[in-house]
């Protein structure tokens, strides 16, 4: 028997943009609940849920001050309840973000651990001693900008902070530490939730000895942080055995699951050691297709890099430009939208669909004036922040603010996102929304889609083609990644059967004639 997630198609929802259900133009939990007889529809098995937790939302809900309450903005907890209760009874999982690297600098464990060196929380948050010339105790650097360490007057020393100033790390070397956490675990396990998100698993330990880290070339370094290699402030060995703590807890719990974010310059290679073994977490993604370009040669190095490991993939997410203006450019299409639908969905592994990317929602444009992100105000305009992929869902073309709110939102809806409205989509046979529902209920017929092994197949650029199998059938699958048509011959000893989902595709014989972004998933023997 096979574990739900394994294979799972899980739909990222931003809540703030998503729905707002009492018109303050922000997105809420009631607004979620609304919407979810159409993620249902769409053929997903679950949803994730970005952070809704008490917040002075600096960086708009990954600070948390309160990790067992719900922010005012987005409901309450029996408005939690509701939706986990609604989402259930549509047969689609919960799966909820949880923040434990760091927290705001108004959560009360920190209010505790800065008032001097000897409370009972002092040792909750990571602090040093400033160098002789007063200066932070070592080089790290925080990916938000300037140094990782922020004097505080009240011990007279520094705390470390990865992200912004106002959120400080928490040390989770203490064991008191460690328990609060796998308390706050329980707490949500106990509530029902299926699965954690894990934000920046691989932040969660820092080296105790607080060395330098070295230098490293990059060849765009808008940020400095990319200037540094991080050796000693991510990816420590010793978060590994917190990891197996929390693996425990989970296995307490059966049915739930864990997918961590992980980001490092060798991205697979840390997916590996994050998942491998027992006393790992079940899946992982990271940047690796989130950030980079695209080719057929890359995806199939990417996917086969992962051998037996379980990953998770993502082509958008709330941190990134999103997938259709990344890969596809200024003017993507929709057959370019949902040849991307198609291919996340056929990888081995679990796919994540981002709110927006079953419409081809491009890149929002966000004026500065009206940017709400800090990392995009600070380093404007080599980088422009987040926020591009962030702007609210568009439900009704006509509506005002894109029936998103009845007030206006707290970031303004792209004019060009109007024409890709939900309405509009599911009016269209030919639009991303309608492929995206009729591949997914497609998928379903086929579990080797989800469960099967994957073996590539040999072929030219810019077709990517590839095996999916398990003992009940075999299916080939062909993308054509590029921008002209292509003919391409089925391998040796592989002959279509039957079925097939086929968009810009044809097949005659052994031949495959694929459109641009054309998409061929076919029985074969």
């Amino acid at each position: 028997m096979y574990p739900w997630w394994r294979g799972a198609v899980l739909y990222q929802v931003y809540p703030r943009s998503f729905s707002d259900g009492n018109g303050d133009g922000v997105g809420d939990l009631p607004g979620i609940t609304e919407r979810l007889d159409y993620v249902a529809g769409l053929g997903v098995d679950g949803i994730w849920l970005s952070p809704f937790f008490v917040s002075p939302m600096k960086d708009f809900g990954y600070d948390v001050a309160d990790y067992r309450d719900v922010d005012p903005v987005f409901g309450t907890l029996a408005d939690f309840d509701r939706l986990l209760a609604r989402a259930h009874a549509l047969g689609l999982k919960v799966v909820i973000d949880q923040v434990y690297s760091h927290t705001s600098d108004a959560h009360p464990w920190f209010a505790e651990s800065r008032r001097d060196r000897s409370n009972p929380r002092a040792g909750w948050y990571v602090w040093a001693d400033p160098r002789p010339d007063g200066t932070p105790p070592n080089n790290w650097l925080s990916i938000f900008g300037g140094p990782a360490w922020e004097w505080d007057s009240r011990r007279r020393q520094y705390y470390l902070h990865n992200f912004l100033k106002e959120q400080p790390d928490l040390d989770l070397h203490h064991p008191e530490v460690q328990e609060a956490i796998l308390d706050v675990a329980r707490f949500w396990l106990d509530r029902g939730v299926d699965g954690f998100r894990l934000d920046v698993a691989n932040f969660y330990m820092h080296d105790p000895l607080l060395r330098d880290n070295p230098p490293r070339t990059h060849p765009d370094p808008v940020k400095p942080y990319l200037l540094q290699s991080p050796v000693y402030n991510r990816s420590r060995p010793e978060n590994l055995a917190f990891i197996a703590r929390l693996r425990r807890v989970m296995d307490a719990y059966p049915g739930t699951m864990t997918v961590a974010e992980l980001s490092g310059e060798r991205p697979v290679e840390t997916m590996i050691a994050y998942t491998v073994g027992p006393d790992r977490l079940h899946t992982a993604y990271s940047f690796v297709f989130l950030k980079q370009d695209f080719s057929a040669a890359f995806i199939r190095e990417t996917v086969e890099s992962m051998g037996a490991a379980w990953p998770s993939w993502a082509f958008s997410n709330h941190d990134v430009v999103r997938v259709a203006t990344r890969w596809g450019g200024e003017r993507p299409s929709s057959a370019f939208a949902g040849m991307l639908i198609a291919l996340l969905a056929t990888l081995r592994g679990t796919a994540f669909l981002y709110q927006g990317e079953e419409l081809g929602l491009p890149e929002a444009e966000v004026p500065f004036e009206n940017l709400r992100d800090p990392d995009g105000i600070a380093f404007w305009p080599g980088y422009k922040g987040r926020d591009g992929c962030r702007t609210p869902m568009p439900w009704a073309a006509a509506a005002p603010h894109a029936g998103f709110s009845a007030s206006s939102p707290w970031l303004p809806v792209d004019p060009a996102h109007r024409a890709l409205a939900v309405d509009l989509q599911e009016a269209d046979p030919a639009s991303t929304l309608s492929f995206t529902r009729a591949f997914l209920a497609w998928r379903r017929l086929h579990p080797a889609l989800a469960r099967g092994d994957i073996r590539f197949w040999e072929m030219p650029e810019p077709v990517l083609g590839f095996e999916r199998g398990d003992e009940g059938e075999r299916l080939g699958c062909l993308f054509n990644l590029g921008r002209e048509s292509v003919s391409v011959r089925l391998p040796v000893g592989v002959s279509p059967l039957g079925s097939s989902f086929l968009t810009g595709a044809s097949i005659d014989g052994l031949e495959v004639r694929l459109a641009p972004s054309g998409v061929a998933v076919i029985i074969v023997s």
